[in-house]
């Protein structure tokens, strides 16, 4: 690729239309939504960067594929294709389908508990993981090394454990009471940042040590690879699927939300490596939870183009355009002063909406308000990563206080262009422009659980502003 010039390396065969509707009737669909973006409808949305997970274009290869899918119930030969390659890419002995990855989750993580009181261990857990957990009775603690939080310094992985407060974490804990380590890759709490090799092995080296199992939550598993052929002393010349396999080397159990580097719509992966009575306790329970073991929620013909989609996802030249066309948008904020996560990140650049708009407390959720206002301003849906997402401890029932109070704007694969994305950065700019006027907000409805999704608020004024001004 010429590196001064940014070139998809795909053509666009069918295009979606998309509409911006105007700013009265965009604060009108706000308040109907609770001033939660989650609950606004897509065709009142004119940039969808909510999210990564199936949002992205399959190729003209994974549609062509979809007409191949065989819909047996049992035995389907779309499942033996995804098997044999999701067993070429991990070298993993047991495979099965999900729907996709929350669905993984809920089988593999209850089966993993075995007494009250026990703790899954991460560099950072991620919304639905860190839920899964806790309804499984289980508690997650993170431990991150501290240089993700300063936003301004590069570190080339900002998403590794820190290896001392893992080890201090497990003696605090005891080994027996640790169900797993996981490593998230790449890191997205922390920023979509990724996890180094070395890490890894510096963490499957303490987990031998203390007898712990090691799970790799890999939604995002190819762009860890990109980075780390980009970034890793001794990679720059070792193919990204060689980095895919050394990665899957470091653990036991590999999750995977296919709705992100398996470019596809649905679809999830339950993958183990060699326990063959944890992989039988999870068929007993895939049954009554997602389906079948050979279809785990999934038609056939969504195997199919998650079999292709997997490989395409591992191609570098899709990843080197995937990992600069964020880089591009992160850049164009850098540039305007807007404060983000640095070195940009994989999937979604992530806006440090606590520096943004510091005379909102934390537990009146800065980052909504952000992402609210960004919305009003141009029609462009973001979510918050602070928080708000992180919820209440689960003891206490007190809200939690996030590091940092993160918008993400989440870039799907193969679907937006340049032109989209400095749209996106011209309505920061305006956003940013008016930071000290946006409000806070206040719970009108809090769920119990994984609370962002469904929750619904009441602005707050500030002085005699009014919010949706």
């Amino acid at each position: 690729m010429n590196k001064q010039l940014l070139v998809p390396p795909y053509r666009i065969k069918m295009v979606e239309p998309i509409r911006l509707i105007d700013r009265e009737e965009r604060i009108k669909r706000l308040e109907e939504a609770g001033y939660n973006p989650f609950k606004l409808k897509s065709e009142d949305v004119f940039i969808d960067l909510l999210t990564d997970s199936g949002t992205g274009a399959m190729s003209h290869y994974q549609w062509g594929a979809l007409m191949q899918g065989d819909e047996a119930y049992a035995g389907s030969r779309s499942f033996f294709r995804l098997e044999k390659t999701v067993k070429e890419i991990t070298g993993y002995n047991y495979v099965m389908p999900a729907h996709q990855g929350r669905g993984a989750e809920q089988v593999v993580i209850p089966e993993l508990v075995k007494h009250p009181g026990m703790v899954f261990i991460s560099n950072i857990h991620f919304d639905t993981t860190r839920a899964h957990v806790e309804i499984a009775g289980a508690r997650a603690v993170d431990t991150v090394i501290k240089e993700c939080y300063d936003l301004d310094t590069y570190h080339p992985f900002k998403g590794n454990f820190d290896l001392e407060l893992l080890e201090n974490k497990i003696k605090e804990f005891k080994p027996d009471n640790v169900a797993a380590i996981t490593m998230t890759l790449t890191n997205n709490s922390a920023g979509g940042q990724p996890v180094s090799l070395e890490n890894m092995r510096a963490v499957r080296k303490i987990a031998n040590h203390y007898g712990i199992t090691v799970m790799i939550d890999g939604a995002r598993y190819a762009e860890n690879a990109y980075f780390i052929k980009q970034r890793e002393k001794g990679y720059q010349d070792v193919p990204i699927r060689q980095i895919a396999r050394e990665q899957f080397d470091q653990a036991d159990i590999f999750l995977m939300s296919a709705k992100k580097d398996g470019l596809v719509n649905i679809g999830g992966l339950i993958v183990i490596k060699s326990d063959e009575e944890l992989f039988q306790r999870c068929q007993i329970r895939i049954v009554p939870m997602e389906g079948f073991p050979t279809y785990g929620g999934l038609a056939g013909r969504d195997m199919e183009a998650l079999a292709v989609g997997l490989e395409e996802a591992l191609e570098e030249d899709y990843l080197e355009y995937r990992i600069n066309e964020v880089k591009y948008l992160g850049d164009k904020l850098r540039e305007a002063g807007i404060p983000v996560q640095y070195p940009i990140g994989g999937h979604a650049v992530f806006v440090d909406c606590g520096a943004m708009c510091p005379h909102i407390p934390f537990d009146k959720f800065p980052a909504q308000a952000v992402v609210n206002q960004l919305y009003i301003e141009s029609g462009v849906r973001a979510v918050e990563i602070g928080s708000l997402l992180l919820g209440r401890d689960p003891d206490t029932k007190k809200n939690l206080k996030a590091d940092k109070e993160f918008m993400r704007l989440t870039i799907p694969r193969r679907t937006y262009t340049l032109q989209h994305l400095d749209y996106v950065a011209s309505a920061i700019k305006q956003v940013y422009s008016i930071r000290d006027k946006i409000c806070g907000l206040s719970f009108a409805y809090e769920p119990p659980i994984l609370r962002h999704f469904n929750a619904k608020f009441i602005p707050d004024r500030q002085g005699e502003h009014d919010c949706n001004e």
